[in-house]
Parts: structure tokens; sequence; C-alpha cells
């Protein structure tokens, strides 16, 4: 009989013990973008900061000593920090640190609320690349309060969310660190306004980032043109017939070992540009904007301040995969040649053996038609010795003998020979 205690109680645990490693994980990876909902008027700080992963390490220790509740492994982070509600949230390369403070009158862009939050982040390692001030309102200000926080020369004015609110901004740096956005609430309901905040915060981000790789792309631009220049001039030296292949094939080495190691700087800089971009202009279309009349709207200034710097990372990344293929073209080109002359060199080398083997079998036939005549020469002058011993004891040979001896003599001396030879050129196993 089987062993009923072997069988589980439940037979859904069983099943739960089968789960993937990674299936928890992702399922949180799909919640924790979320912020906490919160209503007009309300302010909030955000610091977005570049860090190595040394600096991520230590941040996450630093918010792991502060707030128990951050886990080994987590990518993000919602607490209380006093007054202020906190969120944490780790990306490849940088982290957003977010505070949010429920206010009722307050003035706009008061940071009054956030008073705690510079000792608070003084510790945290990593570069600001980018702070902002979010101020969410009720009422529409008065065209005095938004010229007194805005540069109203680069003012940024559009409806979003499908008209339920509306947006300004300068997209400038001011004076206490922080850049601006001022969000009036037309109608935003449940959690519309959290959202709201998360996608222009999410569209600035990613925005700056990408705008990383317009800097890394003019540095190394110069660098590629005289690439490109030098690399006209070995093509240029290839085709000519009396190059020194080893020189020009050194110069090309050196140059592909450049171009290799600007490939392997930018790459991975590049690649996030492309990607960050496409993620702002998703941001842009989920944000619904409508321009308002007489001013700039939020994806005009996106498309106007980003696209040119990513068709300059563009055409970056064409110039470099172009001119890596021409290098490998001029690298094939001159295989060939170096192959071809090879080949011309081996060919003589092998036509210059067998006129030497030619001349080897026609000196080995001389001296085996010089063998015969010396070894029928021995042989008859011992034949010579022989005959006259002989007739000292009496015994005389006719005439016709020695004619006879002479012709046989070479004709044997030439067969035993060509016998020789015939053995020296069987196989090995002798048939």
């Amino acid at each position: 009989m089987d062993d009923l205690t072997s069988i589980p109680t439940d037979p859904f645990a069983a099943l739960i013990q089968r789960d993937h490693p990674l299936r928890a994980s992702l399922s949180r990876e799909m919640h924790i973008r979320g912020l906490p909902r919160f209503d007009a008027p309300a302010l909030a700080l955000q610091y977005v900061l570049l860090v190595d992963e040394t600096q991520a390490h230590e941040s996450v220790a630093l918010l792991s000593a502060r707030l128990p509740a951050l886990k080994p492994g987590d990518r993000f982070l919602s607490a209380r920090i006093g007054d202020l509600h906190f969120s944490w949230e780790r990306h490849t390369e940088y982290m957003t640190y977010s505070f949010l403070a429920p206010v009722e009158g307050a003035a706009l862009f008061d940071l009054s609320p956030f008073d705690d939050v510079p000792r608070w982040m003084a510790e945290i390692p990593g570069r600001v690349i980018r702070s902002t001030q979010i101020a969410m309102v009720m009422n529409e200000p008065p065209p005095a309060a938004i010229g007194a926080h805005f540069a109203t020369d680069d003012l940024i004015i559009s409806d979003v969310a499908d008209g339920h609110a509306r947006i300004w901004s300068d997209f400038r740096l001011h004076e206490d660190g922080f850049g601006r956005l001022l969000i009036h609430d037309k109608g935003l309901q449940g959690g519309e306004s959290s959202q709201l905040v998360q996608r222009l915060q999410e569209l600035g981000n990613y925005r700056k980032i990408a705008l990383l790789g317009l800097p890394e792309a003019q540095q190394a631009t110069p660098l590629l043109t005289a690439l490109e220049q030098r690399l006209t001039a070995i093509t240029s030296r290839v085709a000519q017939k009396d190059a020194d292949a080893d020189q020009v094939l050194e110069q090309l080495s050196a140059l592909s070992a450049e171009l290799a190691e600007i490939v392997a700087r930018t790459r991975y800089r590049m690649s996030a540009t492309q990607a960050y971009a496409e993620i702002c202009r998703d941001r842009i279309r989920r944000l619904a904007v409508v321009p308002v009349r007489g001013y700039r709207s939020l994806d005009d200034f996106t498309e106007r301040r980003l696209l040119p710097a990513m068709r300059t990372c563009d055409a970056f990344i064409r110039r470099l995969e172009d001119l890596a293929q021409r290098t490998a073209w001029t690298s094939a080109l001159l295989r060939t040649r170096v192959d071809t002359a090879l080949a011309r060199r081996n060919r003589d080398l092998l036509a210059s053996m067998d006129r030497r083997t030619g001349l080897q079998l026609r000196l080995q036939h001389t001296v085996e038609g010089l063998s015969v005549v010396a070894i029928s020469y021995y042989a008859l002058g011992l034949w010579h010795h022989l005959k006259e011993a002989l007739e000292l004891q009496g015994v005389h040979l006719p005439g016709w003998v020695d004619i006879a001896l002479f012709p046989a003599t070479i004709i044997t001396v030439f067969l035993g020979i060509g016998q020789i030879r015939k053995v020296k050129r069987l196989p090995a196993d002798g048939h």
C-alpha cells in the first residue's frame, strides 16, 4: 500500500514550490513604478543622480540602513520620511529620489516643506544630473506669479492628459539649482495626478540622460574625421604597385585598433541614447499634449531640442559603421594583394624548382652515360690484364674475342645501370 503521508494535504502548495526563481521579482517589477496617489495642491522635489556600480552599492547600503524596508535586489522603494512621502528607484546608470509634500495654501515652489532633504541627501553618492521642483495647484496662477518664477521669453505651456491639466515650464536651471514645473489640475481624477507627474518626470529624466550621448559624439567626431582621412590615404597606397605591403598593413592595423577603441568607448552611450530617445517619444504620445495658442508646446520643445541631438548621434553611429566597413574592405583588398603576391612567388618558386629538377635529371643522365663509358673502360682494362696473364701461361685467344668483347661489355654495363635505375624508382614496398 502506498504511504498516504507523502501526499501533500494542499495540492496547490506543491505547484508553488515549482515557481521560477524570477517569478516574484518579475511580478514586483510590474508594480514598482507608481507614485502614491495625491491631489492638488502638492509640492514635490526630485533628484536624479548618476552613479557607477560602486556608488550604486553604497547608495543601496545607506538607504537600507535608514529604511529597513529596502531589501537586497530591490529597485524601488516607497516610504514615509517624517511628513514627506519618499520614493526611490534604481535604473541602469542613475537613481531617482523623489519627495512629495501635500500642502494647502503654500506659495509656488516653496522649499520650506523640504528643509530636511539637503541634509538627508548629503551622504548619498553620485552626481546630480537633474533636479526638479514640481508644484501642482487647483487654480490657475495669475500671469504675474508665472512671470515671477519662469523666464517668459522661453515659456512652454501645454494642455496634457486630454485637456485635464495644463503645465508651465521654461526648462531652465534656476538660481536655486532646480528646474521648475507647474501643473494646473483641471479635473484629474483618482491616480491620474500621480501618473501625470510620473510621466512628466520620466520624460524630463530620459531626455536629459539621452542628451549625454551628444557631447560624447561631438568629442569623438574630430577623431573619426582624422581616421577617415588616414584610411583614404592608406587605401590610395594599397592601389600603388610599389607600396610596401608590410608597412601598409602596420598602418591599417593601427587604424583598426584606434577605431575599435572609439567603438568600445562610445557604443554603450550611443545605444543608451537611442533607447532613451525612443522612451521620450513614447512618453510624449502618452501625455496627449495639446498646444496652447501663442506658446510653444511640450512636444515641440522636446522635438526641437532632442531630435537634432539624436540625429547627430545617429550620424556619428552611421559614420562609425561606415568607417568600420571601409576598413574591412581595405583589409580584404590588402589581404588579396598579399595573397596574390605570395601565390605569384610560390608559382615562380615551383617553376624554378621544375627547372632545377630538369637540370638535375639531365646531369644524372649525363653522369650515367659517363658511368657506362668508365665502367666499360675499367672492365676492358681488367680483361686486357687477364688476357696477358693467359698468354704468359701459353694460352692464346683469337683476335675476334677482343672485337666481340668490346660491344658486349658496353651493352652489358648499359643494361645493368638501366636495371639499377628501375630498382631505385620502385615504391618502398617493392611492388
